[in-house]
C-alpha cells in the first residue's frame, strides 16, 4: 500500500479508508498504537480505531472482520446452497396435498436466478400446487418418501391435463366475474 509522505508529523497515522471518504487515501490525526479515535484530515469527521484496521498489516480490514467482503459473501452463499433443505411448511403442504388428491405426479422445476428449485404436484384431474424444495435431490427424496413418480419438467414438460385444468378454471373465473357485474 502506498502512503502519502507529505505532512508526516507527530501524531499522524496512515489510513487507507475513513468512514466519511471511503475511496481516498489520506492521513488521519490519531494514535494507532493506543487505539484512540482520530479525525479525517479532509473534513475533520471523527474516525474510530476500527476504521483503521487493515492499514499496513495492523489487522484485518473492517470488511474481513465483519465477514462482509466479496469472498465472504460467496463462501456464505455456497455453504447455504450446499445445505439446502425443504422448508418445513412447504414440505408439510406438499405431503398434505398429495394425501388429499389421487393420481399425483411430481414435476421438478430447475432453480433460476429468481426462485429456488420448485416441485409441481399434478393430480389426475389436473389440479396442481407448486412449492419450493431443497434442490433436485430434495425433490426426489420427498417423492420417494411419498411413493410418487417424479419427472424433470425440462425433459418431459408439463402434462396436458394441467393446462386443460387451468383453461377450465379461467373460463369459470370469467363467468363468475360477469355474474358479479350483472348483479
Amino acid at each position: 500500500m502506498t502512503f502519502l509522505l507529505a505532512g508526516l508529523g507527530a501524531g499522524l497515522a496512515p489510513q487507507a479508508r475513513s468512514s466519511c471518504h471511503s475511496g481516498a487515501r489520506r492521513w488521519v490525526q490519531g494514535r494507532e498504537k493506543t487505539g484512540r479515535a482520530g479525525r479525517c484530515a479532509r473534513c475533520g469527521a471523527a474516525t474510530s480505531p476500527t476504521d483503521r484496521a487493515g492499514v499496513a498489516g495492523i489487522g484485518p480490514s473492517r470488511a474481513e472482520a465483519d465477514g462482509m467482503g466479496l469472498v465472504s459473501r460467496l463462501r456464505r452463499s455456497r455453504a447455504a446452497r450446499a445445505g439446502r433443505r425443504v422448508p418445513e411448511a412447504d414440505e408439510a403442504h406438499l405431503r398434505a396435498w398429495a394425501a388429499a388428491h389421487r393420481g399425483v405426479e411430481m414435476f421438478v422445476e430447475p432453480r433460476t436466478t429468481v426462485t429456488d428449485t420448485t416441485a409441481v404436484m399434478v393430480a389426475a384431474d389436473g389440479s396442481w400446487t407448486r412449492r419450493r424444495v431443497g434442490g433436485p435431490e430434495g425433490a426426489r427424496r420427498l417423492a420417494r418418501s411419498l411413493r410418487l413418480p417424479v419427472y424433470d419438467v425440462q425433459i418431459v414438460g408439463y402434462p396436458q391435463r394441467m393446462r386443460d385444468h387451468d383453461a377450465r378454471e379461467r373460463v369459470l373465473r370469467e363467468r363468475r366475474r360477469r355474474e358479479d357485474l350483472e348483479r
